[in-house]
């Protein structure tokens, strides 16, 4: 009796080991006023997004992951060592000479730099080795429908995810990618896929995933269609020799203060400046002191790819170490 007791019991019960009907998305109200909207205004068939939502699984762990990434809580001098190894610049030296007939041709057609982009792929997914391993379907239903705090984003990429698949012939349950729903070599979301992703080799269909000259050519388009101005500076250092208030720093990642304001001030830039050029001020955490930068409009391209100025130095300065890998 104890026995049967404590099986009727355990069937209702949620354990960690045992996948439960409630953790996947077929009855969820968003996911079947998404449907709704997917069917009445793109003309999917609802059956088949019905099979694909219950399908979709809950997945605590991404929760847990875009909750609290560990790499943004980082100071600088622990944030760079991720992306500035000696293995990251081996194998993007590698990856240069691999494909350095498409990226000459990205960069030619762009104007975007071919370090730019071998940096971007290999900060973002180590030149294609590590491209996530979450179904994206679980990622964006999970972000989409449990994580309120930025609900509409992660709605409107799953959304832009189900077109894209429809649109490219991919099964929506088998394609894999960051806990955020980031995919490919260049780490794509859905939305930028659509509006970016370019079909570099000419084959009829957009493979970022597997693809790496559909990846090149992807990214370069991506810099070039947020405005990447060739031939310009991207970033300098800077040296701070007077008051500079500390509101001028890391205010902002767009430039909106003049160079010549802050060589007033007593920030020193290393690189010649147009004292008229609009700049962002940053201060980063060193591993002897505080380092000053002065960023200019590319570097702000580059954090369109992703809101970090940390982030865009790594890229910037992988990409000088890889400059190389032209010879």
């Amino acid at each position: 009796m104890a026995r049967h007791l404590f099986l009727a019991m355990a069937a209702m019960v949620c354990w960690p080991i045992m996948a439960c009907a409630a953790d996947n998305y077929g009855d969820n109200p968003s996911a079947r006023a998404l449907i709704e909207e997917l069917v009445t205004e793109q003309g999917f068939d609802r059956g088949n997004l019905e099979a694909v939502f219950a399908n979709a699984e809950r997945q605590e762990s991404i929760l847990e992951a875009i909750a609290r990434p560990a790499e943004k809580t980082k100071p600088w001098h622990e944030y760079r060592q991720i992306f500035l190894t000696e293995k990251r610049e081996r194998e993007g030296r590698e990856f240069f000479a691999a494909h350095r007939e498409t990226l000459a041709r990205a960069e030619a057609e762009t104007g975007v730099p071919a370090e730019i982009i071998v940096a971007i792929i290999g900060v973002e997914t180590f030149y294609g080795r590590i491209t996530g391993s979450y179904r994206v379907i679980d990622a964006l239903s999970t972000l989409a429908f449990d994580y309120p705090r930025r609900s509409a984003f992660f709605t409107k990429e799953l959304k832009n995810y189900l077109l894209l698949t429809r649109d490219q012939g991919l099964d929506p349950l088998a394609m894999k990618g960051s806990y955020a729903g980031a995919m490919g070599y260049g780490q794509f979301m859905p939305s930028s896929y659509r509006s970016y992703a370019v079909d570099f080799d000419g084959d009829g269909f957009t493979d970022i995933w597997n693809n790496p000259e559909d990846a090149i050519g992807s990214v370069a388009n991506y810099f070039k269609r947020h405005g990447w101005r060739p031939g310009e500076q991207v970033v300098t250092a800077a040296t701070l020799g007077g008051e500079v208030p500390d509101d001028w720093f890391n205010s902002g990642l767009k430039p909106a203060r003049a160079a010549g304001e802050y060589l007033e001030a007593g920030l020193q830039p290393a690189m010649a400046l147009d004292p008229a050029v609009a700049v962002t001020a940053m201060k980063f955490d060193g591993d002897e002191g505080f380092e000053y930068w002065l960023g200019l409009h590319n570097f702000y391209v580059i954090t369109r790819y992703n809101h970090s100025a940390m982030y865009a130095m790594s890229v910037y300065q992988l990409s000088q170490r890889l400059a190389g890998g032209r010879g």
